[in-house]
């Protein structure tokens, strides 16, 4: 898969407002500071098509950007404390609602390589398997282990999630690795939504 082209599309604050793809959608899906937006970027090929911030849980809405084959969603990231529980809890309904919607292709679940999966990744993983929506769950920031501690964080990462460890993808923004891989996901992932 080639990506020639990659824009932002809209913002999405309630339902109403959330889109009916003509094309394959993934979501991007994982906890505050997993490393989102950097993704985007880097599948883009930009810098600054996802507003990135070392400040976590700056993506309040469920924002689209289209990469020409596919649409990308990016949703509000989830399990930040500083955020007051009317908040959480107004996040929580939008992804029940995002996900209720029909026409979402593929989720991307970005971890941490570094960090065992949280609660509230394992439980957006029973979400995904209980409503029976394909994943990839993408291991980010791999640039900050070295290749063997990287093979063992991808195995531990498979394990906690109950996965096959080729269903865990290591990727680094900073460095473009894994993003080759990825983009083959992305090809199968287009075509067998086609």
């Amino acid at each position: 898969m080639q990506i020639k082209s990659a824009t932002f599309v809209t913002s999405a604050a309630a339902p109403a407002q959330f889109l009916t793809p003509q094309k394959p959608m993934i979501a991007v899906c994982g906890r505050s500071n997993a490393g989102k937006s950097s993704l985007i970027n880097m599948l883009a090929g930009q810098r600054k098509l996802a507003k990135t911030s070392a400040e976590p849980g700056r993506t309040r809405l469920v924002n689209y950007f289209d990469f020409g084959q596919f649409l990308l969603a990016d949703l509000p990231g989830y399990g930040y404390a500083a955020v007051s529980k009317s908040e959480k809890e107004k996040w929580g309904r939008i992804l029940d609602a995002f996900f209720a919607k029909e026409g979402i292709a593929h989720v991307f679940l970005l971890a941490d390589i570094r960090r065992d999966p949280s609660e509230d990744d394992l439980q957006m993983v029973r979400f995904l398997v209980y409503h029976n929506i394909p994943f990839t769950v993408i291991a980010t920031k791999s640039d900050k282990l070295s290749r063997m501690k990287g093979k063992e964080r991808v195995r531990a990462v498979a394990n906690a999630f109950g996965l096959g460890e080729g269903n865990v993808f290591p990727v680094s923004a900073l460095t473009g690795e894994g993003k080759d891989e990825l983009l083959a996901r992305i090809g199968q992932i287009v075509q067998s939504a086609e």
